[in-house]
């Protein structure tokens, strides 16, 4: 039997460091997904298919994936708040600059910026939290998953609302404006992160269980990927499935809302159900709930749909947070900010190329079918579980 590494506590004022945290998660996360309000907007500005305009948001998410690591590497040198304050800078300027733009090609490249900036928040905050409670981490990144989800219940219905006062670029001003008080709010209050030099017998125990953490990691990254996918293939199709229901630009915007509230508290739910049910009969639920969900959206009509919405937020979001809360547990201390860098390398990963895929599904077919498609991708998941299941219950 192996034994779980546990991470020790190195950073002081550890619930200043997770309120910290939690404001760059849910103003990162607000960012990333108040794209999917613009993208009807750059549809009909730039003549875009459904595959164009993924990868358009593929941009921002493939800079955020490429560079997690670099930026964990980065932070070594620099300290983690340092990085995390300049990649909210970079982020931030990023998406001002994209306000200025001329043209698509100028939108792509400032989108790219944006995205690089971003790719800072999710291996230094969550590893952050994970150092600051050491073993009772658990609850804190929970917390910290759940602010993720505030940003993106808030962000999205206000740009909407932006929107309909202000043109795009000028609702991008705005939003950048607010960006820089949040970095320098992560600046003038977030503690420094120290990171412990590893122990001879840290050093030790990683080589003796290398191939069962490989393994079992391996496997919930997997698991990360596919829901990443399910999860982001939806959502692109999502504000169109609501427009040929018959909705507003701004009903696009509080539908958006709803599941991301939704998505809020199936954070909280997934970590109640997680202690109670555990892991693998909470993923199977919720992914077969997705997909249910999802299928049950497609067939009513908007009203109805809007009352649906919330309750699959609840399933559609409330995998990643016991995923995430994982991640400590199949690694030892030393490499947790490279097993957080290398997990959401590869869930954002997912979430900047399965778009891709079902927005060329959707433009060879028709929304609906690419959106059954990522349906399916969420049952997917349940045969990985099975097979992590056992792993989990060795340690």
């Amino acid at each position: 039997m192996s034994t779980v590494a546990i991470v020790p506590s190195t950073t002081p004022h550890p619930r200043r460091t997770l309120l910290l945290a939690c404001l760059a998660h849910a103003w990162h996360d607000g960012l990333t997904d108040m794209i999917y309000v613009l993208l009807p907007v750059w549809q009909v500005q730039f003549a875009l298919g459904y595959g164009s305009l993924a990868v358009v948001r593929g941009l921002y998410i493939s800079a955020m994936a490429i560079l997690q690591v670099p930026s964990g590497h980065l932070a070594r040198h620099l300290n983690a708040r340092t990085v995390l304050v300049l990649g909210t800078l970079l982020s931030t300027g990023g998406y001002a600059l994209a306000g200025f733009s001329g043209g698509l090609s100028g939108l792509c490249i400032f989108l790219i910026i944006a995205g690089a900036g971003s790719s800072t928040q999710h291996p230094l905050a969550s590893a952050a939290v994970s150092r600051a409670y050491g073993a009772s981490a658990r609850g804190p990144l929970g917390t910290y998953n759940f602010a993720g989800d505030v940003g993106k219940a808030t962000l999205p219905p206000a740009v909407s609302l932006l929107l309909t006062i202000i043109d795009w670029r000028a609702a991008l001003w705005v939003v950048a404006s607010f960006g820089t008080v949040v970095a320098l709010l992560l600046r003038w209050l977030m503690p420094l992160v120290f990171t412990p030099p590893p122990a001879p017998e840290t050093l030790k125990a990683s080589h003796q269980e290398a191939g069962t953490i490989r393994g079992g990691f391996g496997l919930l990254l997997v698991i990360g990927v596919l829901d990443s996918a399910a999860r982001m293939g939806f959502l692109l199709f999502l504000p169109f499935l609501l427009k040929a229901k018959g909705a507003s630009l701004t009903t696009v915007g509080f539908a958006l809302s709803l599941v991301f509230i939704g998505g809020a508290f199936g954070k909280a739910a997934c970590g109640w159900l997680g202690a109670r049910l555990g892991l693998l009969a909470t993923v199977a639920t919720t992914e077969v709930g997705t997909a249910a969900a999802i299928l049950t959206m497609l067939a009513l009509p908007l009203a109805p749909t809007l009352v649906v919405l919330p309750l699959l937020g609840v399933m559609l979001n409330g995998t990643s947070s016991v995923l995430y809360g994982t991640v400590p547990e199949l690694v030892t201390a030393k490499r947790v900010e490279r097993a957080f860098a290398l997990f959401y390398t590869g869930i954002l990963g997912s979430s900047a190329v399965a778009p891709v895929l079902y927005g060329r599904l959707g433009d060879i077919t028709n929304p609906t079918w690419a959106t059954i498609a990522a349906a399916v991708t969420a049952l997917a998941v349940v045969p990985f579980m099975l097979l992590l299941s056992p792993r989990l219950a060795a340690r």
